[in-house]
């Protein structure tokens, strides 16, 4: 059977709606890469979109198992055990250009922020000697274009392209007691760097089925120049450069569409990423003492896969609905909070005229429960500093965008 062709406004409400519900995958993804504009049917298209992600986990029974240089060294107990709110909010917007060159050629330039976290428990709870706050953000340029040709009933394509980054953040946390040094005993280290990727991927389309399958990979990001300093004038010691190395993840995805009847539309994911390539980053000054020791980043990160499925329909010419069930297996295993992601989303996109689409999507999800405290790496135990448990939690988002296409 000859289902309809789909028009481009229901594969839209697809994509702003996966967009949406892989916003809070684990390691330290964000909007993570997004070349869906490339397959845009019109010769030219532009997209703008921001996404909200809302995740709040809360922290229990927080052990302070490093009192030397932690809250509860003073013996009162001061700091917050339950309840602690770990997450923050935050955005993620996305801009892209698309232009068709011939029959064959489509390319596309976008901007978006693949990478990134934000954890502020704060300086009142028992953990504090091991995070106060720890933010990362990234911005990322892009350029990546496509050929295609006729292969059977539909289109193959081949896909290539580059990208730049610029990746930076800071952790602070409690170094000794405030009542033991003459400051507040927070040191912060603070880092940013730069690195080159590149992609590379096939599709095949059928337009008249609505059929479209592509796999694309995304290499990883050296960040050979990633310096910045720690600052221990609060502790009573000095500030001073460190430099160090990390290497973003590189990923592999597949994407799958079909037509399933007419104006319905099947669709699903698999996305693997390279995440256990961040285990413990360590950064030091040209030269080590007591006074200026090295520090390190312990993530100890295992590799990410997301998975996800649902169904869109077409309502009429203007109107195009999705649903989608996402399951991110969560990259902390013992030792933080990123435990498995469950999230349910839904989109709609609206479009007035030929020229003009609105898309807005929702998501709610559930962050499963888990334990985080000391694991051994390399016969090394890393989080050593403290101890506590969560339970399940909730994370919400929304995600709207507009495209302009002629």
């Amino acid at each position: 059977m000859v289902y309809n062709k789909m028009k481009a406004a229901m594969t839209a409400a697809i994509a702003v709606l996966l967009s949406t519900t892989a916003a809070n995958a684990g390691g330290l993804e964000r909007g993570g890469y997004n070349i869906d504009l490339l397959f845009d049917p019109s010769t030219y298209a532009a997209e703008a979109a921001a996404t909200y992600v809302n995740p709040q986990r809360d922290l229990d029974n927080v052990v302070d198992i490093n009192p030397a240089n932690g809250i509860g060294s003073n013996g009162l107990g001061a700091g917050e055990t339950n309840g602690v709110r770990e997450t923050e909010g935050y955005w993620v917007p996305r801009i892209g250009v698309k232009a068709g060159i011939g029959d064959n050629v489509d390319c596309m330039a976008d901007y978006s922020q693949p990478w990134g976290a934000h954890t502020k428990p704060g300086a009142n709870w028992m953990g504090a000697n091991d995070n106060i706050e720890t933010k990362v953000e990234s911005d990322n340029y892009a350029a990546t274009c496509s050929y295609k040709w006729d292969v059977g009933k539909g289109q193959f394509r081949i896909i290539g392209g580059a990208f730049y980054q610029e990746v930076g953040g800071f952790k602070e946390r409690l170094v000794a007691p405030d009542f033991a040094v003459p400051g507040n005993g927070v040191g912060r280290l603070e880092l940013e760097g730069s690195g080159w990727g590149w992609r590379t991927g096939i599709a095949y389309e059928i337009p008249e089925y609505a059929v479209r399958a592509s796999l694309v990979y995304n290499s990883a990001v050296d960040l050979d120049n990633l310096d910045g300093f720690i600052d221990l004038t609060q502790v009573g010691l000095t500030k001073y450069d460190v430099s160090g190395f990390a290497s973003m993840p590189d990923s592999l995805e597949l994407k799958v569409q079909s037509g399933i009847a007419p104006d319905w539309l099947a669709f699903g994911s698999v996305k693997w990423t390279d995440w256990s390539q961040l285990q413990v980053l360590k950064f030091c000054p040209g030269n080590v003492s007591a006074a200026t020791p090295c520090t390190s980043l312990d993530l100890l990160y295992r590799d990410g896969w997301t998975v996800s499925g649902g169904v869109g329909h077409k309502f009429n010419d203007k109107w195009s609905g999705a649903v989608s069930l996402t399951w991110d297996r969560g990259t902390s295993h013992g030792y933080g909070t990123q435990t498995d992601t469950w999230t349910i989303g839904t989109g709609v996109s609206y479009a007035p005229t030929e020229n003009v689409e609105l898309k807005l999507a929702g998501a709610v999800g559930l962050l499963t429960s888990g334990t985080s405290g000391p694991t051994t790496y390399n016969g090394e135990v890393i989080g050593k500093e403290v101890r506590y448990s969560f339970g399940n939690d909730f994370v919400s988002a929304i995600s709207t965008s507009l495209k302009v296409k002629f």
